[in-house]
This record gives structure tokens, sequence and C-alpha cells, in this order.
């Protein structure tokens, strides 16, 4: 793989979803641990075309928790405690020689930590504002050639809002919810700008969630980093994608669960063309 294509898939849209994110509530929670993974060969371009490239595959384990310190406030926390990179060998199609050995890298990631404010709930709309503070805690130089970073080396704060609507009717629960964020990046990466829509169906008496969800990114292209040439990080400048998702979240007893997850960017610029998937372990205390 040309070390120069900076492509990856933004991990925050994977495992953060529980269930409407309503404020929790003083004393409850929601915890999950979580392995994410992808594996691409092939990518949008800068110009939103698809190229071929070495395949690679990126996982992630990852630990999520949301706590209500009290019944305005809840305190989130994203850890993906181990991360790592890998490239396949790249083989002569013709001769069958070896061209160059594959290689992987493991590290740690970049942390997550924030802050949710419930500003309004009343029947069945809710309203919140959350901020949350991307640390530079994963690795930016991993690899022989700079290329299988797990972290970015910028710290960003991300600021967003969310309107949600709730419904219960016989043994069916319903909710819907929009956003809309803004991203102010460091060290050269351009802000961004984040929406979309989620809606989630519960089944089988309360004990299956179903949940779909749209999320959009777009970059303002404000930066000094070149999309293209950012030493070959997979934390690429000038990222832009639109996304589809669907999420199953099945309750084992009142409290424990296990979740599977799935996706896919159908359109966008230097970003991996090829779905991701989720699987986690969670526990919801309320």
């Amino acid at each position: 793989m040309n070390k120069h294509l900076i492509i990856i898939f933004l991990l925050a849209f994977s495992v953060q979803t529980s269930f409407a994110q309503w404020t929790k509530g003083k004393g409850n929670g929601y915890y999950k641990l979580a392995a994410w993974g992808l594996q691409y060969d092939q990518h949008y371009t800068d110009s939103g075309g698809i190229d071929p490239n070495a395949t690679r595959t990126i996982i992630n384990t990852i630990a999520y928790a949301e706590y209500g310190i009290s019944n305005k406030f809840d305190v989130i926390a994203y850890v993906p405690f181990f991360a790592s990179t890998s490239q396949n060998n790249q083989v002569s199609g013709t001769t069958g020689e070896l061209i160059t050995p594959g290689e992987s890298f493991n590290s740690f990631g970049d942390v997550e930590l924030g802050l949710r404010y419930g500003l309004y709930k009343k029947g069945a709309w809710a309203a919140d504002v959350k901020l949350t503070l991307g640390l530079p805690t994963g690795d930016d130089s991993g690899g022989s050639d700079g290329s299988f970073q797990n972290g970015d080396g910028e710290f960003n704060q991300y600021i967003s809002s969310s309107l949600g609507y709730s419904k219960s009717f016989t043994n069916t629960n319903l909710y819907l919810k929009s956003y809309l964020g803004f991203n102010n990046r460091s060290q050269g990466f351009s802000d961004e700008f984040r929406t979309g829509l989620e809606v989630g169906l519960n089944v089988l008496n309360n004990k299956l969630w179903l949940i779909s969800r749209l999320n959009i990114l777009r970059s303002f292209k404000n930066g000094s980093l070149n999309a293209t040439t950012s030493n070959g990080s997979i934390f690429a400048n000038d990222i832009q994608f639109d996304s589809f998702g669907f999420e199953a979240s099945y309750y084992l007893t009142k409290k424990l669960g296990i979740s599977l997850a799935v996706d896919s960017a159908f359109s966008g610029e230097v970003v991996a063309a090829a779905p991701s998937f989720t699987a986690g372990l969670f526990l919801d205390i309320k």
C-alpha cells in the first residue's frame, strides 16, 4: 500500500450507541466491552473515486462507559485499550514472489472523555448537549514506514447537541434521534461538521433493540495538513463520508446483554470502502 494513502473509518460511531443516549440519571450507567474490526482492500480517494490498496486490517478492543453523576449530567469514556493495524504480504500476481512482507503494529489507542448535560426532558421529547475531548494517547508514528498509527497525535474538542423522541406501545418501544456537532481539531487538522439520524425499535418483550443509523461527516478543509501526504498516517486530514449502519442488542438478563453492529460508508473521501463490524457485551444499570 502506498504510504501516502490515508484511510480510516472513524471509530466513534461504531460503539457508542446506548439506546438513544438520553441522560442516564444519577447512579445509573451503561458499560460496554467491544471489539471493532475493519478489513479493506480499496478506498475512496480524495476526489470520491474508489482505488485498490494492499489489504489492511484494523482491530480495536474498546471499553466504553456512561455514568450519571446527577440527574442532569453524565460522564462518558471511550478507551481503545488495544489497537492493532496490520497489512498482508504483497505478492506478485505473475511470479508469486514476495514484493513487500506483511507487517503489524499494536498499541494503545486515542481516548475520548465526555460530559453530557440534559437540556430538556418532557413527555416524549428530550434534548442534550455534549462536550467530548479527544486525547492523543495512541501512537501516531507506528510501523516501519510510519503508516501503522493507532492515534492521530492531536487534541480535539467536539461539541454536539441531540434532539430525541421516544414512544412506548404495547410491548414495543420506539425512539428517534438527530444530532449536530462541530469538531475543533489541532496540529494542522481541518475542523469538522457532523450530523446524523438514528432510529431504534424495541421488540421481543423488551429484550431486543433493532437500531439503524445514518452518519454524515464533512471537513471544513481549513487545516494545513495535506490529506494525501500526512506522513502516511491512517488518521487522515479532510476525511468526509456518508455512512449507514445497523445494530442489534439483545438483553440476556434485565441488565446484561450482547450486541452486533455493522457500519459502512456508501460515499466518501479518504476513507475505507468496506464495512466495519462490532461485537460487544454490555451492562445497562438503570
